[in-house]
């Protein structure tokens, strides 16, 4: 570790360990600015947070500083639909279009709001480039949205929709939501308030810039040298312009540091907050979701073994396990004490999610990104440092559960 880097936080008695894991971090895997947190039954046990805020200088990581996350916005975004189907105003079975008719157009009638979540519906690509602007004027973009066919037979297989599931999220929200409100308002008032959270899907302007993160963005040099370590296919599926996975971008130029790229709503990929804000939300759902009025009949849909169309993600190129918006464990993925966790990874390396079973929210957020789709050795360690030490505290018949993976069923392939 550099002599100046700095920890902060916090880790509550047995959880020494996650401290020691999350110093390694910034002395021997080369993290640049970073924070973990996690919960345990409703508890905060670990909040730490270290390192430098850009990657260049010397501008410290404060406790509250905030990153854009990527698709670690997907699990945030999922809750504010499961919060919709607690309050019976989405049913995760009906088909897309009941709830928005022009949906229906070139051979999307029959979608289900289950299909689409599940990255199954086919609708990775749009017909033409995305744009700030447009991203502002949600009315148009319905419209985009509604007029897409999709690239496979819904239902058939399933392959990762980067950017478009957030899109389609957003506008399912506004047409079940009584008040009509985008998904980052939805988020903000009816998840985000209520928790005492700082996360933010359309980052508000009053937030000063010196609360927020220079990310050290992936670039084709970086993915080159990420060979050494990373799927040789994947890798680049993750750096060739013309792959599916690329495509799935939708033409949108982003920049992961551009204030107006931030401001606006993309319920698949700028969330901005902290790791503790992340592991917070993760809990409540972890503790059965009471707090947000999530139903036991919702829950229990959230974390019933996915039904996958195909073990393999067409766009992703490997085996993934996704259900209701959320990541599930599977095989190359395996994350939490029993199959009914739930969370979702962003690209770079952060990660987030709920085990039910061991009344866990856990968050990790950083802002040097690196090429690992799953199972950053970052990340990596401290969850396990985190699960090692649950063990520890928890019963003896509780502890060997826990660390006993090799009785998970798999997920079912339909």
């Amino acid at each position: 570790m550099n002599p100046t880097t700095r920890i902060n936080g916090l880790v509550a008695s047995g959880f020494e360990e996650v401290h020691a894991e999350f110093e390694r971090n910034f002395a021997r895997r080369g993290e640049i600015g970073a924070a973990v947190a996690a919960y345990w039954r409703g508890e905060k046990v670990v909040d730490l947070w270290g390192g430098r805020r850009t990657p260049t200088g010397n501008e410290p990581w404060n406790e509250d500083t905030m990153v854009v996350v990527a698709s670690v916005t997907k699990g945030l975004a999922a809750m504010t639909l499961a919060v919709a189907n607690a309050r019976g105003w989405l049913d995760y079975d009906a088909p897309i279009a009941s709830y928005w008719p022009e949906f229906a157009q070139n051979g999307k009638t029959g979608v289900t709001v289950r299909q689409l979540l599940g990255h199954e519906a086919g609708l990775v690509l749009l017909d033409e480039p995305l744009t700030i602007a447009k991203l502002r004027d949600l009315d148009y973009m319905a419209r985009l949205l509604a007029r897409q066919t999709p690239a496979w037979p819904p239902g058939t297989r399933h392959g990762y929709h980067t950017l478009t599931i957030g899109l389609y999220a957003q506008e399912l929200i506004r047409r079940v939501d009584p008040s009509h409100r985008s998904l980052g308002r939805f988020f903000h008032e009816e998840i985000a308030v209520p928790l005492g959270l700082d996360f933010y899907i359309g980052l508000p302007r009053e937030v000063p810039a010196e609360r927020i993160a220079t990310v050290r963005p992936l670039t084709m040099w970086r993915g080159l040298l990420a060979l050494r370590y990373t799927p040789i296919a994947v890798t680049l599926k993750m750096i060739v312009p013309g792959s599916l996975l690329r495509r799935s971008f939708v033409g949108l130029v982003a920049d992961p540091n551009d204030r107006a790229y931030l401001e606006v709503e993309v319920p698949a990929g700028n969330g901005v907050g902290t790791a503790r804000a992340i592991a917070r939300a993760y809990s409540a759902f972890a503790e059965g979701g009471t707090e947000l009025g999530i139903t036991p009949e919702t829950l229990a849909r959230i974390t019933a073994p996915p039904v996958m169309a195909g073990p393999k993600d067409v766009v992703l190129g490997l085996p993934s396990y996704f259900s209701l918006g959320f990541l599930r464990p599977g095989p190359h993925q395996d994350f939490g004490s029993s199959p009914r966790a739930f969370g979702a990874p962003g690209a770079g390396g952060s990660f987030a999610f709920a085990d039910p079973d061991a009344r866990l929210g856990f968050a990790f957020v950083m802002n040097k990104l690196d090429f690992y789709l799953e199972n950053d050795p970052r990340e990596k360690a401290l969850r396990d440092a985190v699960y090692r030490a649950i063990a520890r505290l928890a019963t003896p018949t509780r502890a060997a559960k826990m660390a006993d993976a090799s009785k998970r069923p798999r997920a079912l392939v339909a």
